[in-house]
C-alpha cells in the first residue's frame, strides 16, 4: 500500500519521535482490556476452569492479579495508572465498570459478549482516539441474557442484547469517549452523552482512575495513592511519578482492594474496597466511600438530567504537570488532533478508493490499535503461586514446561473482550495491517514473540494463552518478511538487523518444526489441529480413535511455506553476506524435499494428492501399515496452494554458488529429479522467474476449478473453508461402529470439538484467504497475465490471476460494503444497522463470516485478523496489474559495491 504523499504530516512526525525515543508518544494508550475476569492469567482453581473461578459477577469486588479491565480505558505501558469510564442508568444492580458477556458454557455458541461498542478511529501514536458506547436506559438484562442463550442450542441463533427489547424506542444513551493527546504525557478527555430516547433521562457518568493492584502480591511494592486537591485528582507512584486528573465533579474515593467480606465471606482489611464507589452510587451506602478523599481508587461523580434528543459533554485532562488553567485551548487540541488524523489516514489511502471503503479501512485499523494491551504474566510466578515447583514441569497444570516466559508489554490482542491476550498466528496476520499504519509497531511484535523471555528454549513458539504448547501454523517467517519488505518498498532501504535477527530466532523455530512434527522423518508433518479447531473428522491434536497418525496435508505444506519465507529471507541476507547462501542451499533442499514427500514420488506412491479428486487430503495411516486418504475437501487441500514463491530470474546469476549446488542436489537424488522434471515442463516463468510450489500448471488448473466453483469454495464473501459440496454429500468414517463425520455448515458449529464459537466447516476466514490472495499474485508473476482461468467456474468467464485475486478480495471487502437498501452483510440482517442513523456507518468485525451471506459470527470485535479487510479495501487501488507483475519479488541487481539494492516486490 502507498504511503500517499510524501510531505510529512504532525502524526508521522510523532510516530517518528515515538521510534527515535526523542518523545514517548506510545507511552499511554488503549491499553486497558475489555476484560481481564475469567482469563487464565486470574485462574487460581484446582480444576482449570478459569471462567467459573473468576466471574464477571466479582469482578466488580474482586481486585485482579496480573492486570485490569474498563469501558473505553487507557492506561500508562506497565498499566501502572488506570483510567476508564463508568456508568449508571439510575436502574442496573450494579455500577456499568466493564463489558458483561456469557461464559463459554453459558452461550449456546460458546462465550459471547453482550454489549454494544464501536472503535470509532484511533491513530499510531494514540494521539486522537474516540469510542462509542450504546448504554440502555431501562435496566440491563443480565439475567434474561443468560437464560435466554442457556435455553437455546448449537443450532439456534444466539439471543443478543438487541432481541431483549432494552433498546426499544430507541431508549438508550450514545455514549462518544474522545481523547487527545497536548503532549505525550498530557491526554484530553471528551465525554458526551447523547439521549436518543423519546423522554428526558438520568445518567450517572463516573469516570474513573485507578491503580492496577501490585502492592500485595508476593514481594509487593510500596503503595501508591490517590487524593483530592483542588479541581483534580492527584496521582502519586513511586516508579510512574505524580499525575493530575483534572475534573469538574464531585471525586468519590476508595481502594482497589478485595472486598474479602462479599467474595470470600471473611473480614475485609480496609473498609474501603474495589466495589465501594458502586455501593455508594447504586445501593446508597455513604460509608463505602473514604470521607478524607484519598486511596488507591476514584471516580469523579457526574449525575446528568438529558432531555429528548440533547446531549451532555463533561471534560477531564490526565497530565504530568499541575496546571492552573486546565481547559485553555481544550477544543483547539482536540479538534487539531482529529484534524491531524484525517490528515494521516488520507495520507495512507491510495487515490481511487471509495469513500466507503476509506471509512470500512479507518475502523478496521481504528478497532487493531485500540486492541493493543498491556499483557503481563510471569509464568514462574504463577505456578509458584499455584503450589508447583516450576522445573518440575506438572502437565496436569497448564503451561508448566513455559516457566521461562515473562510477558510484560504492551501486544496485539486478537480482541479485548473474547481473546484478551495474544496468539502467535493471529498477531502474524494483525502486523500485516498494523505495518500500514505503524511499521514500527508491526516490527516490534514479530520481534517479541522470539524473544528469549517468549521463545521456549526448545525453539517453540507459544501459542496462545490456554496453551502455550499447542502448535499454530508457521506463519511468522511469512509475516516477517512481509513486514521487512514492505518497509524497504517504502523507505528504499530495509531494515537487515530486524531481518536477521528474526532469521535467526526463526532457524531455530524451523528446527524444532523438523524434530517435533516430522516424526518418521520422512518430511510429512502432523502438527495437530493448527489453528483449524473442528475443520477434520477426528481432533487432529488427540490420539486418534483408529489408533496410527494422521499425515496433514496442511502441516507439510506449511512447511514448505516456511521453507520458501526462509529461503526468500536468507537471499535477502546474502547480498550482504555471503555465509547465507550456505543456508539458502538448505533451505532448498528441505523444500525439495517436502515436496517430493507431499506428492509422493517415490516407491509405493501413496500420495497425499488424490488424482480422482484433483485434490490433497490428510492420509490417515493405520497401525496395520494401510493408508486412506481422508476426502474432506477443506482448507485442508488448499494450503498447498498457498505454499507458493517466486524468485527473481537472476538470483543464479547473483549467486552462481547457490544454482551449482541446487543442481548437483537435484542431480544425486532421482525422487527430486523427478519431481523437478514435472515442474520444469511448464517451461520457464515470465523474465526467467523461478517458481517455488508444490505443483505443476495441470494441478494447479485442477485445484483452481474447485477453489473457484461456487457451488464449492468460492462463496459471495470470500473462499469458505469447506466445499459446499459436503453440504449434500457429507463425509463420514466408521471407525469400530462409531461413526465420524464432516458436513458443511456455514454458520456456527454443531460440534464442541474446540469449544462453542470456533467453526471451520463452511465460513469464511480472513486469514486464510489472504494466504491464497498472496499466492495467486505470486503465481500471475510467474505465469504472466495470458495465463487464465474460468471464474467462477463454468461461467466461461476467464481472467488471469492476478484479476481472480481482485475478484476474491472484492467479494471479502464487500462483506462490510452497504448494499442498495443499506444493509451491510455482516450485520447478519438486523434492520437496526441498515436503517437507523445512530447505527448504520458502525461497523462490527468479526472472528469469521457465514459462508453464504456474510454475516457476522464469532467474536463480534475479533478487529484481530479481520483487520486484514483494511488491506483487501486498499490493496488493489495502491498497486494495479501492471506494478504487481513489474515488481513482484524481482531478482537481485548487485551492483559494482555491493550494496544490494533490489528491485522492489510489493508483496
Amino acid at each position: 500500500m502507498t504511503t500517499g504523499s510524501d510531505a510529512p504530516d504532525a502524526e508521522r512526525q510523532r510516530l517518528a519521535e515515538a521510534d527515535a525515543g526523542t518523545a514517548p508518544w506510545r507511552r499511554w494508550g488503549p491499553y486497558l482490556s475489555e476484560r481481564q475476569w475469567g482469563t487464565v492469567r486470574e485462574d487460581y482453581s484446582d480444576n482449570g476452569d478459569a471462567w467459573s473461578y473468576f466471574t464477571h459477577d466479582q469482578a466488580r469486588s474482586r481486585a485482579y492479579r496480573w492486570g485490569e479491565d474498563g469501558i473505553a480505558g487507557v492506561s500508562d505501558d506497565k498499566q501502572r495508572l488506570c483510567f476508564a469510564l463508568a456508568l449508571w442508568n439510575g436502574r442496573d444492580p450494579l455500577l456499568k465498570e466493564r463489558m458483561f458477556g456469557l461464559t463459554n458454557a453459558e452461550g449456546n455458541h460458546g462465550e459471547d459478549v453482550k454489549e454494544y461498542w464501536f472503535h470509532l478511529d484511533n491513530t499510531p501514536t494514540h494521539s486522537s482516539m474516540k469510542y462509542l458506547y450504546k448504554y440502555p436506559q431501562g435496566e440491563f438484562p443480565y439475567a434474561d441474557l443468560v437464560a435466554g442463550n442457556r435455553a437455546r442450542g448449537r443450532k439456534d441463533f444466539e439471543y443478543e442484547l438487541l432481541d431483549t427489547g432494552v433498546f426499544d424506542e430507541d431508549r438508550y444513551f450514545d455514549v462518544f469517549v474522545e481523547y487527545a493527546k497536548a503532549g505525550p504525557e498530557d491526554l484530553l478527555i471528551e465525554i458526551t452523552a447523547h439521549n436518543r430516547g423519546p423522554e428526558e433521562a438520568v445518567l450517572h457518568l463516573l469516570p474513573t482512575l485507578w491503580f492496577r493492584h501490585t502492592w500485595s502480591w508476593a514481594g509487593g511494592t510500596a503503595v501508591p495513592a490517590l487524593h483530592a486537591t483542588d479541581g483534580a485528582i492527584r496521582a502519586d507512584h513511586e516508579e510512574l511519578g505524580t499525575r493530575w486528573l483534572y475534573h469538574q465533579g464531585e471525586p468519590l474515593f476508595t481502594d482497589n482492594e478485595t472486598d474479602n467480606e462479599r467474595i470470600f465471606g471473611s473480614p475485609n482489611t480496609t473498609p474501603y474496597v474495589k466495589d465501594g464507589i458502586d455501593r455508594y452510587v447504586v445501593h446508597g451506602e455513604t460509608d463505602a466511600v473514604n470521607p478524607a478523599r484519598t486511596g488507591t481508587k476514584a471516580a469523579v461523580h457526574h449525575v446528568l438530567t438529558i432531555p429528548a434528543g440533547d446531549s451532555a459533554r463533561i471534560r477531564l485532562r490526565l497530565t504530568d504537570t499541575e496546571l492552573t488553567d486546565p481547559w485553555s485551548e481544550f477544543d483547539a487540541v482536540l479538534d487539531l488532533r482529529r484534524t491531524e488524523a484525517d490528515t494521516f489516514y488520507a495520507g495512507i489511502t491510495p487515490p481511487g478508493v471509495g469513500a466507503e471503503e476509506r471509512r470500512l479501512a479507518r475502523q478496521a485499523l481504528a478497532g487493531m490499535l485500540w486492541s493493543k494491551q498491556y499483557y503481563y504474566l510471569d509464568v514462574e510466578r504463577w505456578l509458584a503461586e499455584h503450589g508447583v515447583d516450576p522445573l518440575a514441569a506438572d502437565p496436569r497444570l497448564r503451561n508448566s514446561a513455559w516457566y521461562h516466559m515473562v510477558n510484560d508489554e504492551i501486544m496485539s490482542m486478537p480482541d479485548t473482550w473474547e481473546y484478551p491476550w495474544f496468539a502467535a498466528w493471529d498477531l502474524a496476520f494483525h502486523t500485516l495491517a498494523l505495518a500500514m499504519v505503524d511499521i514500527g509497531f508491526a516490527k516490534s511484535q514479530l520481534d517479541l514473540l522470539l524473544h528469549r523471555l517468549y521463545l521456549h528454549p526448545n525453539g517453540q513458539i507459544p501459542a496462545y494463552e490456554w496453551n502455550f504448547g499447542d502448535v499454530n501454523p508457521p506463519v511468522h517467517a511469512w509475516a516477517v518478511l512481509f513486514v521487512y519488505e514492505l518497509e524497504k518498498h517504502r523507505t528504499g532501504r530495509g531494515d537487515r538487523a530486524f531481518l536477521e535477527n528474526a532469521f535467526h530466532k526463526l532457524t531455530k523455530n524451523f528446527t524444532w518444526w523438523l524434530n517435533r512434527k516430522d516424526p518418521d522423518g520422512n518430511n510429512v508433518f502432523q502438527g495437530g489441529f493448527l489453528g483449524l479447531d473442528n475443520i477434520g473428522v477426528f481432533d487432529r491434536s488427540a490420539p486418534l480413535p483408529t489408533g496410527g497418525r494422521l499425515d496433514q496435508a496442511d502441516g507439510t505444506a506449511w512447511m514448505a511455506l516456511y521453507c520458501q519465507n526462509l529461503f526468500d529471507i536468507a537471499i535477502e541476507l546474502a547480498v550482504e553476506n555471503r555465509v547465507y547462501v550456505e543456508q539458502a542451499q538448505m533451505l532448498f533442499e528441505h523444500f525439495a524435499w517436502i515436496a517430493v514427500a507431499l506428492n509422493r514420488i517415490g516407491k509405493d506412491n501413496a500420495s497425499l494428492w488424490d488424482e480422482e479428486d484433483g485434490f490433497f487430503y490428510d492420509v490417515l495411516r493405520l497401525p496395520d501399515g494401510t493408508a486412506t486418504p481422508l476426502k474432506v475437501r477443506s482448507l485442508v487441500g488448499l494450503v498447498p496452494l498457498a505454499a507458493t514463491s517466486v524468485i527473481g530470474g537472476r538470483v543464479d546469476q547473483a549467486f552462481p554458488e547457490l544454482a551449482a549446488g541446487a543442481r548437483d542436489f537435484i542431480r544425486r537424488h532421482p525422487a527430486v529429479e523427478a519431481f523437478v522434471a514435472q515442474q520444469a515442463a511448464d517451461g520457464p516463468g515470465t523474465d526467467g522467474r523461478h517458481l517455488f510450489a508444490l505443483f505443476g500448471e495441470e494441478r494447479l488448473r485442477r485445484i483452481l476449478a474447485r477453489m473457484l466453483d461456487e457451488d464449492e469454495f468460492l462463496g459471495p464473501y470470500g473462499i469458505r473453508s469447506l466445499s459446499k459440496y459436503h453440504e449434500k454429500h457429507p463425509y463420514t468414517f466408521d471407525v469400530h461402529g462409531q461413526e465420524y463425520g464432516v458436513g458443511y455448515l456455514p454458520a456456527e458449529s454443531d460440534s464442541g470439538m474446540f469449544g462453542g464459537n470456533s467453526n471451520w466447516r463452511g465460513p469464511v476466514w480472513f486469514p486464510m484467504n489472504i494466504l491464497l490472495i498472496r499466492a495467486l499474485l505470486n503465481l500471475h508473476a510467474y505465469h504472466g497475465p495470458e495465463f487464465t482461468v474460468e471464474c467462477p467456474t463454468g461461467s466461461g468467464r476467464r481472467l488471469n490471476l492476478y484479476e481472480v485475486a481482485r475478484e476474491i478480495s472484492d467479494r471479502l471487502t464487500a462483506t462490510f460494503l452497504p448494499d442498495a437498501d443499506g444493509g451491510r452483510p455482516v450485520h447478519g440482517g438486523q434492520s437496526v444497522f441498515a436503517k437507523d442513523p445512530h447505527w448504520k456507518d458502525l461497523i462490527l468485525f468479526y472472528e469469521y463470516f457465514h459462508g453464504d451471506n456474510g454475516a457476522g459470527l464469532g467474536a463480534c470485535h475479533q478487529t484481530g485478523w479481520t483487520g486484514l479487510v483494511a488491506t483487501t479495501a486498499t490493496l488493489f487501488h495502491a498497486i494495479g496489474e501492471e506494478d504487481w507483475h513489474r515488481g513482484a519479488r524481482e531478482s537481485l541487481r548487485p551492483t559494482g559495491d555491493g550494496d544490494g539494492d533490489r528491485e522492489e516486490p510489493l508483496s
